[in-house]
């Protein structure tokens, strides 16, 4: 079997690259014989097209086509994404078209079937991990990050993009919270970041200043209302640090008790439990992007084998 798999969403520097990347890899560690991927948006004699991300998803793939859906956000919050709505209406009809649809989560399995009316029988659910950068480093490597960055000694943590504000994410609310220990915000910003209070900003950082600055960290503070999977804890959790997270479902499904809970929108209470946590943090999940790679290798074999009309529109 031959898959085509679009890579481009490997220059994200949000979770979505991470996803390419490490899924990309893990495929090739786990081909077997008569199993192979190559990297591709424009598929051409292959058994199978892998989008793993929804903009490469085509509206006439030539093959059955695979893609993952992080998440349904733009569907789920249409007030939100109004400046970007027919894109996303057109990326929707290629997604009813895919032969099978991955996702992270059955939380997105369910919206998948609600707002896109996609067949659940046509739906994997195989969940993201933590990349094997993302483990407890030693204390030199934290110290040298905490220089390299001119991060305090104990601080709380948030991670992801901040390219442009987004209300799920309750960034701006969770620096206006009070607290007592330093808050410092991971990833690529734009100048609305430059305005929150009393936070410290890194830029984006690479795995391995980022492992650093997980382990370093006294908590990882997650405040979303809305999410498709929740990277971040996994990843601070595999470098083993707490994590307190809003209480959503889809949480609950990914971190289990492995995290504390606070009512979303309560972020007072949010940075509370995470100054108020204490290592050892619960030990991360034993998935692995191995897994996840050769779940999907099976997804691809269920596509290549898919018979019959694409789903509705």
């Amino acid at each position: 079997m031959k898959v085509a798999y679009d890579s481009r969403g490997a220059a994200d520097k949000r979770g979505i690259g991470r996803y390419v990347t490490c899924l990309l890899a893990a495929l090739r560690d786990t081909a077997v014989e008569g199993q192979e991927i190559v990297e591709t948006h424009r598929p051409r004699r292959v058994n199978v097209f892998h989008s793993p991300w929804i903009d490469g998803a085509l509206l006439r793939s030539p093959c059955p086509m695979v893609v993952t859906l992080h998440d349904l956000v733009p569907l789920k919050r249409r007030s939100d994404y109004l400046r970007t709505g027919l894109r996303f209406r057109m990326r929707y009809l290629a997604v009813r078209r895919a032969a099978r649809l991955i996702v992270p989560t059955h939380s997105v399995a369910q919206d998948a079937s609600e707002l896109l009316n996609f067949p659940d029988d046509r739906i994997d659910v195989i969940p993201e991990a933590a990349c094997s950068t993302f483990r407890p480093v030693p204390d030199s490597a934290v110290a040298a990050a905490r220089e390299r960055y001119d991060l305090p000694e104990r601080y709380l943590l948030w991670v992801g993009g901040l390219e442009h504000p987004d209300p799920r994410k309750r960034v701006a609310a969770l620096a206006d919270a009070p607290r007592h220990m330093p808050l410092v915000l991971v990833g690529k910003h734009q100048r609305w970041a430059d305005e929150l209070p009393d936070v410290q900003l890194t830029g984006h950082v690479p795995d391995e200043d980022l492992a650093a600055i997980y382990t370093g960290a006294h908590a990882l503070v997650f405040p979303s209302d809305d999410e498709g999977f929740g990277l971040p804890p996994v990843e601070a959790l595999a470098c083993g640090t707490p994590v307190a997270v809003s209480d959503l479902p889809v949480l609950h499904e990914v971190l289990g008790d492995r995290a504390t809970y606070v009512e979303p929108g309560d972020l007072s209470g949010l940075i509370a439990a995470a100054e108020a946590t204490s290592r050892p943090a619960p030990p991360p999940s034993a998935w692995t992007w191995h897994d996840a790679a050769r779940a999907t290798w099976e997804a691809y074999a269920r596509a290549a084998g898919f018979q019959g009309p694409a789903a509705p529109h």
